[in-house]
Order: C-alpha cells, then structure tokens, then sequence
C-alpha cells in the first residue's frame, strides 16, 4: 500500500486537529481572564487567585504524560469523549457557580458593574472541582491529539503534519482571547461568566464531533505503564545536568506566565476599563508566528544553547519596557495609555524571545533522553512549567497586592492612587528573576562544554 503523501492524512487526523482548534479557544477563553474571573465573580483576592490559577495551570502541564499513558491503554476515542464531557461540566460548572449564588443573594453588583463576589462565602470553593474537571479533561487533550498526530502521519508527510497542529493551536488560541473582549465590552465583568459558557459550548461541540467522526484503527495497547512513568520521571530528577536545566528556564517561564498572571489586572487597574489585555496577549502568538521561521534558519549552524541564550538575554528588556510604562508622562501612543502601550511592546519582545529558546530547548532535552525514550523524556520536559506556574503565579498574586491593589479595597481613587504609586515595581522583580536566569544559562553553557570536551 503506497504511504500516504503530501496534505492527504486520514479522517482521525483531520478530526483531531480540529477539535484541537475548538479546545485551544475554550481554553484561552478562559485563561487569559482567570485571575479577573476569580478575583471579581468569585471574590478572591490577588493572592488566592493568583496561587488557584497557578496550580490549575502547574497541573495540565504535569499531568498529560500520566493521562497519556492511561489513554494508550484505553483507547484514543474514548480518551477524548471522556476529555471533552469533563470539560464542558467544568466551564460549565464556572458560569453556573456564581449565576447561582447571584440569584441567593451571595453576589452583588457594585460600580462598573463589578461582581462583590463570594468573599464572605466559603462557597466560593465550590469552584476548585470544576477546575479540577478541567484539569483532567485537558491533560487527556494534550497527550492524544499530539499522540493521533503521530501515528496518523507518516515519516514523509510528519513534519507537514505537526505543522498543521501547530497552526490549529494558534487559531485557537488567537480566537479564545480575542473573544473575551467584546464579551466584557459588552456585558461588563458579567462577561466573565458568559464566557465560561462559551468555552462549554465549544467542548460540547467538539465532543459530538468526536462521537460522530473520530475513528482510528492504529491503537494496539501499547505504551508504558504508570509505573515506568514514575521511574521515568526520578531517572529525571536525578539527571543533575537536565534539572539544573530545568530551574534554570523556569526563570523565563515565571517571567513569561505574567501575561496571564499579572498583565490583564495591571492594565485594567493602571491603564483602566477600556483596555484590551485580551488582544494584547495575542501579540505573543502573533511576534512567534511571524519570527519564528526568521530566527530558526538564522539559528540552524548555532548549538540549543547559544540560541536558547541569546533569547533568555532578551528577557529582561521585555520587563523592563513592562516597568517602564507607568513611568512615562501622560497622554496616549498611537491612541493607547502608555502602560498599555509599553506593555504591548514588551510582550512582543517576549514572543520574540520564546522563538530562540522553546524549540530549542525541546531539541536539546531529547538529545540527553537515552535510546527509545525520549517521547517519555521529552513528556516530562514542561517541568518548568509546572514549578513556574506555581511560583510565577504566587509572587504575581504578592506583588500585585503589595504593589498595585485592588481599587475596590479603597475608599476613593485618592487613596487607591497613594497605594500604587509604584505598580512598576513589580517588572523590577521579573527583570532580576530573567537577568540571573540568563546569567545562570552562560555559566551553564560554559561548564556543559567544557564537560562535553573532556569526555571526548
């Protein structure tokens, strides 16, 4: 039977990348606003939302390999059916938690239409399994729509294959954000709640997709067992030269997470209202997209190292135009509070920044995995996510109310401008976390070599 050649791939393939597309923008939908969400509908403060979205986030980066393993064993097709009902009960669950409590008279509305919140409620929790339903369904969605990419492409048609994936996740993502924003133009912070209902809809109608059109033929049981997995993972932590690694990139995952733990409620308290943070976080997507071909061919005779650095150094330039907003005089660039402006700008440089290190980072992990385990090496690779996440978000959450409060915790404006006269102060700390973080990476690089070349 001659291989399948060229754009021609099997259904399960076509199927796969385009509920991908559907959970991407349900997903990004959600995240782009979940502090605001738990903060203003829920009625969190900075510290326990920022922590709440930290872990959610830490998990569906640490989970999917487990997940992954479970669903070799039962079967991609019912992986995913099982994936998409967890997540259309969990965003579903995040809009009716406070449409119910609103209609006992737990939630008020203040000025701008301004959710008080369930902070006086410990019902407020009641949110935490919901997410816990999402966590479960996404970590499933990663491990088998990268896992039916592979075996329904073939080694000449692969990397057109992952192409394409990677396109659907973008569109999807660039979608979920983009969204959000009319949505809480139009309806206010009651917007937030309406758009978990989207992000159900839209796993509702990419799990009737599933159920109607996902077929696959090329699932024989195999796969390691959890326990490989967890022998996997301490051959890991006890590789020094991978966890050192490690920590040393979670530095530039703690500064890039703050696009979604600290910017949307930094513009909004700072730059107001009519902001965009939404729209402004697609200008990461965007700057990869349209540089990331640019850096890898004028990378290609570079090692992982020497990219991967080069990006870090770009770090703290892009917290430092973060900062350097609020320090600007007033009046508007192109139409944009300078905060926002000078937020777009640094966000652009992180985007930049992420196309010399992420696929790079990638590639030199998997040349470190031994023979015929690298899908499982590579699996655990996102492990600095997983501490990033938890971190980043938590000295967001800190920061925040340290820095840049909560205008709702004052009397008037007077009082609330008193208290966060020095909001920038905040980037201060995020260009420290990527200065040592590039810093640690020369060193690194320096020692790794000079290893490399008395083993040879």
């Amino acid at each position: 039977m001659k291989e399948r050649t060229g754009w021609k791939f099997a259904r399960a393939f076509w199927v796969a990348n385009t509920v991908e597309l559907f959970e991407r923008a349900a997903y990004y939908g959600v995240f782009i606003v979940i502090t605001l969400y738990l903060s203003r509908i829920i009625g969190f403060g900075d510290i326990e939302a920022a922590l709440i979205s930290g872990i959610f986030q830490a998990l569906l980066y640490f989970l999917p390999t487990f997940a992954g393993a479970y669903s070799d064993k039962i079967g991609f097709r019912k992986s995913l059916l099982i994936a998409f009902l967890l997540l259309a009960l969990g965003y579903g669950g995040m809009g009716l938690i406070p449409t119910f409590f609103e209609s006992s008279g737990l939630v008020e509305y203040g000025e701008m239409t301004h959710f008080k919140g369930l902070d006086t409620s410990s019902a407020r929790y009641f949110i935490v399994p919901f997410m816990a339903l999402i966590i479960l369904g996404g970590s499933f969605i990663k491990s088998v729509i990268t896992g039916t990419v592979a075996r329904e492409t073939t080694e000449e048609n692969r990397a057109r294959g992952y192409s394409i994936f990677y396109a659907m996740v973008n569109i999807g993502a660039f979608s979920g954000k983009t969204i959000v924003e009319p949505l809480r133009e139009a309806m206010g912070n009651g917007g937030l709640v309406w758009i978990s209902y989207f992000s159900s809809a839209m796993s509702f109608v990419a799990l009737v997709i599933v159920f109607l059109m996902y077929k696959t033929q090329k699932h024989s049981g195999e796969g390691k067992s959890i326990a490989e997995l967890w022998q996997g993972l301490f051959k890991i932590l006890g590789n020094a030269r991978l966890i050192i690694l490690i920590l040393i990139v979670t530095g530039f995952w703690m500064v890039q997470h703050q696009m979604y733990a600290t910017m949307p409620k930094y513009v909004l308290r700072l730059a107001g209202e009519g902001s965009t943070p939404s729209w402004y976080a697609n200008v990461n997507p965007l700057v990869v997209f349209l540089t990331v071909g640019f850096v890898t061919q004028l990378m290609r005779h570079k090692s992982a190292l020497y990219s991967m650095t080069l990006g870090m150094l770009i770090m703290p330039v892009s917290a430092f135009f973060m900062a350097y907003g609020n320090l600007m005089p007033a009046g508007e660039i192109l139409g944009m509070h300078p905060v926002a402006f000078m937020m777009v700008v640094g966000i652009a440089f992180q985007g930049f920044a992420e196309t010399f290190i992420s696929p790079r980072y990638l590639e030199f992990f998997s040349l470190q995995a031994p023979k015929g385990e690298e899908g499982m090496y590579l699996g655990f690779s996102h492990l600095h996510s997983f501490i990033s996440s938890i971190v980043g978000f938590g000295l967001s959450g800190i920061l925040l109310e340290r820095y840049c409060p909560d205008p709702r915790l004052f009397e008037n404006h007077e009082a609330w401008a008193i208290a966060s006269a020095n909001a920038h102060y905040i980037w201060y700390y995020f260009i420290g976390i990527a200065a040592v973080s590039a810093l640690a990476l020369v060193i690194y690089g320096i020692i790794v070599k000079k290893a490399d070349a008395s083993i040879q």
